[in-house]
């Protein structure tokens, strides 16, 4: 180490008449540049003294005073007073004023004379390995034993007379993981989000999300971030930065992709990848639609459209509608169904979540075996939860959809 740090164990003898026992101890790392005020500060911040009116002390093993200058003028003047004069608080350094495996007394507040032991370690230490950083003052690094009150106080009204206030009937409400109350945030109304966004409103679009739970439809809120942006900067700003942190907190498929192209937004910067305006909608339905029908499709990275295996074929679509994806092959991604696993890993997902045991127990035993999705559906309707459902199930499809973008370079623009 370029310059010398000590350690310091500090524990609390006593005060206001008693001596306590086992000794509450700190263990401080003190900097060559920390003066004995410094020490004193942290001191009195680790054993929780707010009243800092009173006077504090240093006494060495030889005798010398180490306090303030007035305190310290009045003591040498005083009969009583030290024969060695006493040293200047707020300028000596310990590093300087004293040698590993030196002891000395801290005493805070004169008259009620909170008494501390102070041992200097034989051991330098290093600040960044104990702390983690090199802190400004003394700081302490390790602890233990109870702190008795500045005042001897036991309560907050304690006058020392009356009577210890009854024990409450119940634990206090966080100590039930029953804090805070659980305030009911009305849903997203996915309807009105999709008609703002498809308006390019952006005063709509924040009313819609404004005040609403937005957890389970991060992607399709995400995805009128940028057009809001566009608009209204400033008040758009804000849902930003809350879905960024949502989105990374919930790391679900393709949340950290859109956190960080809304991130890109927020700074101004282009996106990464070849941007293509995909409507991620119908994407969804063709990677992981219902329909047995098809076995996938097509993306037009030219213009971002979706087509279904149909459109390719001059039977159903039309001689002059059906595409050709083989006259312009760089053109297309071809697009196959994933199936059903990821379907019932959704439902499985939606099932784990519910806090109600007999409703979630229900869920799990619907999705087991044969006709799973017919059960779960049934289920859902039945117990009113198709919105929160729509609205989980589709934020999942969408994030898968945009992952796969992503493996194919894509960033959605």
């Amino acid at each position: 180490m370029a310059r010398t740090w000590l350690s310091v164990t500090v524990e609390l003898l006593g005060g206001r008449g008693e001596e306590l026992w086992p000794w509450p101890g700190r263990i401080f790392a003190v900097g060559p540049a920390h003066t004995f005020m410094d020490l004193a500060n942290a001191i009195n911040d680790a054993f929780a003294r707010w009243d800092r009116s009173h006077l504090s002390m240093f006494t060495l093993a030889d005798g010398r005073v180490i306090t303030d200058e007035e305190t310290g003028a009045e003591m040498a003047g005083s009969i009583r007073g030290p024969i060695i004069a006493p040293i200047d608080i707020a300028a000596a350094k310990v590093a300087r004023t004293v040698e590993p495996g030196a002891e000395f007394q801290f005493t805070f507040d004169l008259g009620d004379a909170w008494m501390h032991r102070c041992v200097v370690g034989e051991v330098k230490v290093d600040p960044l390995e104990v702390l983690g950083v090199r802190p400004e003052v003394p700081l302490p690094y390790w602890g233990w034993g109870s702190i008795p009150d500045q005042y001897g106080r036991r309560w907050a009204t304690d006058d020392g007379e009356s009577q210890a206030p009854g024990k409450p009937g119940r634990p206090h409400p966080m100590l039930l993981h029953a804090w805070p109350a659980q305030v009911q945030v009305p849903g997203i109304d996915l309807s009105e989000l999709r008609q703002a966004i498809a308006a390019t409103d952006a005063a709509r679009f924040l009313v819609a999300v404004t005040g609403r739970d937005i957890d389970d439809a991060l992607q399709q809120v995400g995805a009128g971030i940028p057009m809001a942006l566009q608009q209204r900067r400033r008040d758009t700003e804000p849902v930003a930065l809350s879905v960024i942190n949502r989105l990374t907190w919930r790391g679900g498929a393709g949340d950290r992709l859109l956190a960080e192209d809304l991130l890109a937004g927020l700074r101004r910067e282009p996106l990464t990848g070849r941007v293509v305006p995909v409507d991620l909608d119908m994407l969804c339905i063709v990677l992981e639609g219902d329909s047995d029908l098809s076995t996938g499709g097509y993306l037009d990275l030219c213009t971002g459209q979706v087509y279904d295996d149909s459109a390719t074929d001059p039977t159903v679509v039309g001689e002059g509608a059906a595409i050709d994806v083989e006259e312009e092959p760089e053109r297309w991604i071809r697009l196959n169904r994933t199936g059903s696993r990821n379907g019932w890993q959704d439902m499985a997902a939606f099932a784990e979540r519910q806090r109600d045991e007999a409703l979630r127990e229900r869920l799990e035993r619907a999705i087991e075996g044969k006709g799973a999705f017919f059960r779960f559906r049934d289920l859902v309707d039945g117990e009113d939860l198709s919105e929160q459902w729509y609205a989980f199930s589709t934020d999942r499809q969408l994030g898968r959809a945009r992952e796969f973008l992503a493996d194919n370079g894509i960033r959605v623009g």
